[in-house]
């Protein structure tokens, strides 16, 4: 009996481990090196990397980890989906209310996995959105890097993301938000401020301070302190239609 038990874990197994490694392939064509131990992203004390990543594939490895662990993608499409499609829901509808998001923003989120944000997104009005993350969902979320965004420039009017922590490099993560958005686009980030994230985190945030340096082509125009799924701080950031320094 023993053999016929194991066999569908064994096969669990073997397929877990190919798609790990097929994905692996396909986001790490274009190589990164790791930044130097605890070395903080731009010199700026209270913007942290973690140390620990050999490589940029061991990066993409322990993202992947979480993202194919069964037992979470299991949660996060059953006991977890209502929860927070209804939460990421208010958010919305409160940017809506604030002008921030309109039913013809074309919207991206950013580090999606199964895409209850962008279930909020379309139940709320906006029908013209898609999620990325490492491992697809479809029809919600689609393959993508948010390091390298697998979009053309100025493409959307709004972007959405909860993952700042998981970049390994946040002025890249910064860079292809601003290159993806157009002009007079908003984007809105759900961080933790002072407070160490989970084991699977690539960086701390200790003020806002460095994350609104990274944006070199917007301007913050709002932040304010809320509770969303261990993250304590909305801030609001709009791509400027001419940037700081008279070019965009």
């Amino acid at each position: 009996m023993k053999p016929i038990l194991f066999k569908p874990l064994f096969i669990s197994l073997i397929f877990s481990f190919s798609l790990l490694a097929f994905l692996t392939l396909q986001t790490s064509r274009r190589r990164l090196k790791p930044p130097a131990a605890a070395v903080s992203a731009g010199g700026d004390a209270d913007l942290r990397i973690r140390s620990g990543y050999s490589s940029y594939d061991a990066y993409l490895h322990h993202q992947l980890n979480k993202t194919l662990n069964p037992k979470l993608r299991t949660i996060w499409k059953t006991r977890d989906w209502d929860r927070k499609v209804r939460v990421f829901s208010l958010f919305f509808t409160s940017l809506k209310e604030r002008n921030l998001l309109s039913n013809n923003s074309k919207s991206l989120c950013i580090g999606a996995r199964v895409g209850q944000e962008v279930a909020a997104l379309k139940r709320v009005g906006v029908s013209d959105s898609i999620g990325i993350d490492l491992v697809p969902y479809p029809p919600l979320v689609i393959q993508g890097d948010f390091h390298s965004q697998p979009f053309d420039d100025e493409n959307f009017e709004f972007e959405f993301s909860n993952v700042f922590d998981h970049a390994l490099y946040p002025e890249k993560f910064v860079s292809e938000i601003e290159r993806t958005l157009k002009p007079g686009g908003i984007c809105v980030l759900h961080v933790s401020v002072s407070k160490r994230t989970d084991k699977y985190s690539a960086n701390d945030l200790f003020s806002l301070e460095p994350l609104i340096k990274l944006f070199e082509k917007s301007e913050m125009i709002e932040e304010r302190r809320i509770d969303g799924f261990g993250l304590d701080r909305e801030v609001v950031f709009r791509k400027m239609v001419h940037s700081k320094n008279g070019r965009l």
